[in-house]
């Protein structure tokens, strides 16, 4: 047996949570292998909309193991917090959820840290979540970390404030002005290591090829989306991890011999939380119309998502990366009713045309070349199956799948689990 991934390949936000959990029932193990609780999963079902930010997306599924890995850094405030409205539900945990031991803790001084290193830069901020995963990850390669193992090993309170004094003191570098209780902080992260230990720790790596060598099924899942990669995305408008395909090897202890299916999620449009570049952004009725109907608000900060149209330079650049196998298009029912629908199949790059994602696509340096295509006035929130769907909005499938030399395995064209179909 071989692990599969599922991860984005935009810039986040893309709906890997909602297809997570309707493809859970494939799988013994979901493992989520990079980023924090900046991360916001989203699935919907029996009427409820529910908020995922650390807990794999396999966790309303009965008889599944769901396993926070190496690459993950968690905030067990945060944490706490997700469990106990999980608990509100009736999910019980106890059985289905381990962390590995191997994972990196967001103190709450990472927090102060990002808060006061975004203030420091004025009109020049990156757009960080403040939930202090850059801090966090920059101690971990700084070998300054305190990780989960560290919890069942005396002095890791010892560590704990060592690093506090050690944050404290960078925090008055910046020079910036916010009020923080740093008592109050500490006392609530203690008392969230006491729920956190409650849960089972694991040797990850071990588990999970143990596991997969026994023939269990394990689906790796991504955090944030392709473009966001510290090394591959729009740096340094990105996130700290690494969120494409090789991610999952380094967060979760997997060889790249063991991966099988990759599977990339993508909107049929192009949405965007925070600063950064965007090339196919729109400021005009429909690009306001794609935030409405698509409720494009981020499941962890509720900001506004920028949007714009589909970008088949930057889905190339990710898909490669990624050595994605399968592809799954979401949100398709948001292009419903708009009359014609622009796809960006080249740049023109500082006066040459490429088709590559090339060094900087900051707004001076690029400008979209589009194709149009028809689109489709149906409603398709209701269709069952793939003959259900427009004519107009098959051959936009048929378009992009041209494009990308990829078939598409699954189209969304709802929030919840069952308006989802298998082409």
């Amino acid at each position: 047996m071989k692990i599969d991934l599922i991860l984005g390949l935009q810039w986040g936000d893309e709906g890997k949570g909602k297809i997570v959990d309707v493809l859970t029932e494939n799988y013994n193990i979901i493992a989520r292998f990079q980023g924090g609780p900046n991360a916001g999963h989203t699935l919907e079902f029996d009427g409820i909309k529910h908020v995922l930010h650390t807990i794999p997306s396999g966790i309303f599924h009965d008889n599944k193991l769901n396993i926070i890995g190496n690459g993950v850094v968690i905030d067990p405030v945060i944490l706490k917090t997700e469990i106990d409205k999980l608990h509100e539900l009736d999910v019980d945990l106890s059985e289905k959820l381990m962390i590995s031991r191997k994972a990196h803790l967001i103190l709450p001084t990472h927090r102060l840290i990002d808060k006061a290193s975004e203030l420091s830069k004025g009109k020049k901020k990156i757009g960080s979540t403040l939930k202090g995963i850059g801090p966090t990850y920059m101690d971990k390669t700084g070998r300054n970390g305190l990780r989960v193992g560290d919890l069942e090993l005396d002095g890791w309170e010892e560590k704990f404030n060592n690093l506090t004094k050690k944050h404290l003191n960078l925090i008055d570098n910046f020079n910036v002005d916010f009020d923080f209780n740093i008592q109050k902080l500490s006392d609530e992260f203690t008392e969230s290591i006491k729920f956190l230990k409650k849960i089972k720790f694991i040797d990850s790596e071990h588990f999970l090829n143990r596991s997969i060598d026994e023939g269990k099924k394990v689906l790796g899942e991504g955090a944030q989306g392709s473009l966001l990669d510290i090394d591959f995305g729009t740096y340094p408008y990105v996130t700290s991890s690494n969120t494409t395909s090789a991610g999952a090897c380094t967060g979760l202890g997997i060889a790249p011999n063991k991966i099988n299916k990759v599977y990339g999620i993508f909107k049929a449009y192009t949405t965007r939380v925070g600063s950064g570049p965007f090339p196919t952004e729109l400021f005009d009725s429909t690009g306001e119309r794609m935030a409405k109907i698509g409720n494009e608000f981020g499941a962890t900060t509720g900001r506004p998502r920028r949007c714009g149209w589909l970008d088949l330079v930057s889905l190339k650049h990710s898909i490669t990366v990624n050595g994605v196998t399968d592809l799954i298009m979401m949100k398709g029912d948001v292009l419903s009713g708009i009359d014609k629908i622009k796809v960006c199949s080249k740049y023109n790059y500082n006066g040459e045309v490429v088709d590559y994602m090339p060094f900087s696509i900051m707004d001076e340096n690029i400008e979209p070349i589009y194709e149009e295509i028809d689109g489709w006035e149906e409603d398709i929130t209701q269709a069952k199956s793939y003959n259900d769907l427009p004519l107009n909005f098959k051959n936009y499938v048929a378009f992009l799948e041209d494009k990308l030399n990829l078939k598409i395995k699954i189209v969304s064209v709802g929030p919840d689990r069952k308006q989802t179909i298998f082409v």
